[in-house]
Order: C-alpha cells, then sequence, then structure tokens
C-alpha cells in the first residue's frame, strides 16, 4: 500500500491527499476528507492521552503536563515547516531502532521463558484474526496519504518502490517485537492503557524504562505530526498564493486547535475506550474508500500513465 501511494503520487503530481484522492475517487475524494478527520482526532487523542501518562509514569507529574508537552513539541515543529519534520522523522526513527534493539534483547533475556509458555499454551490462532488483522492493518495505513509530501523527493518509480518496501516493514517490524514481548503478561496486560509500562515494571530496569519512555514518546509526537502535516499540506495546496508567513500562520492555528479538540476529546471518553472503539469503526471506512480504490483504480493509473485534470478549486 506504502509503494503503491508513493508511486500513484509521484505519476500524478499528487503531493497532498485531497490531490491524492481526486486521482483515486474523483468527486469522492471528500469522503475519504471526512474519514480521515475523524481519524485525525482519534489519533491525537489517542497519542495525547499515552503522552500524559507516560509522563505521570516517569516523573509523578500530572497527565495534562505530558498532554501539554506533547501538544508543544507538535506544535514547534509545524511552526518550522516540512524540512524540519522530515529531519525529525529521519533522526527519530533512527533512534527508535536503537530503542527497540535493545529493549528486545532486555526482555528475551528476562521474560523469554514466560514469552515462550505464552506460545506453548496457545490454542491455535482462535476467532477474529482475519478481522482484527484487517482491522489493525486498516487504521494504520490510513496514515499514509498524509506523508506524501515525503514523495516529492522521488522522481523514478524504482525510487517510490524501494520505500514502499522499506517503509513498511520498518514501520511494522517495532510492532511484533512489542506485540511478542507483551505475551509475556497476557491477557493481563490487554487492560493496560498503556502496555509499555506493565513490561517496563516487570523488566525493573530504571534507566531503561526511562530511556524507552523517552523514545515512545518522541514517536508520539513524530506520530502526531505526521498525520497533522497531512492536513496542513492539504490546506496550503489549496492557497498557492501563501507566502511563507502566512503558511507558517496557519500550520501553527490549525495544528493547535485541532490537537486541543482532540485532547478534549481524550479526557472526556478515556484512552482505552478510544482505542476500542474507535479504532475498529474507522478502520472498515479507510479500507473501503482508500485500500480498495488503490488496488483497483490507483494500480491502473499507474499503470496506464493517465491522470485526471483537476479543477483549480
Amino acid at each position: 500500500m506504502l509503494a503503491l501511494s508513493l508511486e500513484l503520487a509521484r505519476v500524478t503530481g499528487s503531493f497532498d491527499y485531497r490531490s491524492f484522492f481526486r486521482q483515486l475517487l474523483g468527486p469522492g475524494w471528500v469522503a475519504f476528507e471526512i474519514a480521515y478527520l475523524m481519524l485525525l482526532l482519534l489519533i491525537l487523542a489517542v497519542l495525547g492521552a499515552a503522552s500524559g501518562e507516560i509522563a505521570a509514569d516517569i516523573f509523578g507529574a500530572p497527565e495534562w503536563v505530558g498532554t501539554s508537552t506533547f501538544i508543544l513539541f507538535v506544535v514547534v515543529l509545524a511552526w518550522f515547516g516540512t524540512s524540519a519534520i522530515e529531519m525529525f522523522f529521519s533522526v527519530w526513527g533512527a533512534v527508535l531502532i536503537v530503542a527497540y534493539i535493545v529493549f528486545t534483547i532486555v526482555c528475551f533475556s528476562v521474560l523469554g521463558d514466560r514469552i515462550e509458555a505464552t506460545f506453548a499454551a496457545a490454542q491455535g490462532p482462535g476467532e477474529g484474526w482475519l478481522v482484527g488483522g484487517l482491522t489493525y492493518a486498516g487504521y494504520n495505513v490510513a496514515i499514509t496519504p498524509a506523508l506524501l509530501f515525503c514523495a516529492r523527493h522521488q522522481i523514478a518509480r524504482r525510487e517510490a518502490l524501494i520505500a514502499g518496501a522499506l517503509g513498511g516493514p520498518i514501520a511494522i517490524l517495532p510492532g511484533i517485537v512489542f506485540f511478542v514481548a507483551l505475551l509475556s503478561h497476557y491477557p493481563e496486560i490487554s487492560q493496560a492503557p498503556v502496555p509499555l509500562q506493565v513490561l517496563l515494571r516487570a523488566l525493573d530496569s530504571p534507566v531503561l524504562a526511562v530511556g524507552m519512555q523517552i523514545a515512545i514518546f518522541g514517536t508520539l509526537v513524530q506520530t502526531g505530526i505526521g498525520v497533522l502535516q497531512g492536513v496542513n499540506e492539504r490546506l496550503l495546496a489549496a492557497w498557492p498564493r501563501a507566502d511563507v508567513r502566512a503558511a507558517r500562520r496557519l500550520r501553527l492555528v490549525v495544528t493547535l486547535v485541532i490537537s486541543v479538540v482532540a485532547i478534549v476529546l481524550a479526557t472526556r471518553i478515556g484512552l482505552i475506550d478510544l482505542i476500542a472503539k474507535g479504532y475498529g469503526a474507522i478502520s472498515w471506512v479507510m479500507l473501503t474508500v482508500y485500500v480498495v480504490p488503490l488496488l483497483t483504480v490507483g494500480i491502473w493509473r499507474i499503470t496506464s500513465g493517465k491522470k485526471l485534470v483537476q479543477s483549480p478549486a
């Protein structure tokens, strides 16, 4: 999905999600915009709530401190713009890989027996594995259109396909490692608001706990600015005459307003309910308006080289 999206964006010059979905859905592009804004609020609500939990766990601070710090970092990155965001993605991606390598080694050294016992006690995949997998995939691939601004650097199909082939595994490998580590405390860990904290307490390593939670906090910021930058790029594409100062003000206001609305949503609903109910519903919408069109219309446009003529509106 990532490789196809990058290639379609490159071929059609659609580097914001509005232009991109005009290629896929024509006048129906607004369906993705509505779904994406819903997902955006959901993601930011979850990220803000998780940031609050991390601050409370590391420093014993009120949760609002972590949430406010999350918003501050996201707003600062939005202020500095696309180049700063791309640099942050690259640097923090490397930090996260190192953190997960260390975390994996320690987890399997200390909790390996418990993980093995969970696998040994498993009675097959059980029910709902296919629906669960599709749901998980649905809300994760939905973030891709927000990152299309990165495709501006790609000038050949080979680059887009290699980027997709590398980006997908890089994105999911930490998730696979983390999932296996969580099995050491399954099933009770499924009720934890931030499961990472359960593992870190079990490992009983203060240095690892602080380092991992800082790495995760940075990743929350990385995800937050990623999904918000998609909105900023979409708005700026519709306002081509905006100068640098106007564009910066727009990014600042949009990022701040949407973040605050999402955090209010999180405090009213709660982290666990947001994840359990919100992601499942939005995933099926994304599979319908994004995955299916990309695997049909998108492939046809890529292979045929045909591009819809877009109106300037």
